[in-house]
């Protein structure tokens, strides 16, 4: 079975005045099929995002970059929306301007999952990176209206293999979106203790339930100190989750 880059490829030759002949020499393939696609069974010329979109590609089950589907998924969970009532889909992710290294790593998620551009939008504070690409719905199924807390969030079927994978680059975007890493200060007997500590804080009870999730995933303790809020603050537990989420930069 050929891929669809091929099969569009050569509709595109073929479109372009070149002879069927041509065309099956140029692409390597028998002039059969080659007129097959493009005179028997002629589609659309496929361009953009959907040659990338894995939801849509025919026997393509997921993202070619899972670490970074991962990461991005996370991303959007917290401060991400996705905009479907445009006439091409828009996914907006506002980040701060604080952290441009994570300004950088949306962007290249974004690239590396689906966007063949990528924009960013400044905004008071903030900068929201944006990408349009009508296949967006296809790949993160939690959009709908409202806000993110007063609707279910499930992952689809396909979609819990990839964080069962790769939990740790899904627990890193969850925490660089609606998480933090700081220096925790208590007082014991006139005594001052400085320790690091992390904090997830989220709304949906649904997503705090998939981030308890990742980080069981990967054996990192945890405990809600709010109904909203979640803290990782023993040593160990901190080192581990270091090695997958780290401060932002």
């Amino acid at each position: 079975m050929h891929s669809p880059e091929v099969r569009a490829r050569a509709r595109e030759l073929h479109l372009s005045g070149a002879s069927i002949a041509d065309v099956a020499r140029g692409v390597g393939l028998p002039y059969r099929t080659v007129w097959h696609w493009c005179r028997d069974r002629p589609e659309p010329v496929v361009h953009g995002t959907a040659l990338r979109c894995f939801r849509c590609r025919e026997g393509v089950d997921n993202p070619t970059d899972q670490p970074a589907y991962a990461y991005l998924l996370g991303l959007y969970l917290g401060d991400g929306h996705l905009v479907t009532s445009a006439r091409v889909p828009v996914l907006r992710i506002v980040c701060s301007n604080s952290w441009p290294g994570l300004i950088e790593a949306c962007d290249t998620a974004m690239r590396a999952v689906l966007a063949t551009k990528v924009q960013r939008i400044p905004k008071t504070g903030c900068v929201s990176v944006e990408s349009s690409g009508k296949h967006w719905p296809c790949l993160l199924p939690q959009h709908g209206p409202g806000k993110k807390h007063e609707r279910p969030i499930v992952l689809a079927d396909w979609q819990r293999p990839i964080i069962e994978r790769h939990p740790g680059h899904f627990l890193r975007g969850l925490f660089h979106s609606d998480g933090c890493r700081f220096a925790n200060r208590v007082t014991v007997r006139g005594r001052e203790y400085v320790y690091p500590r992390y904090m997830f804080s989220n709304r949906s009870t649904d997503i705090m339930t998939l981030c308890q999730w990742a980080l069981d995933l990967l054996g990192i303790a945890w405990r809600m100190n709010l109904p909203w809020s979640l803290s990782v603050a023993r040593r160990e537990a901190v080192a581990a989750l270091d090695r997958h989420v780290g401060p932002k930069y």
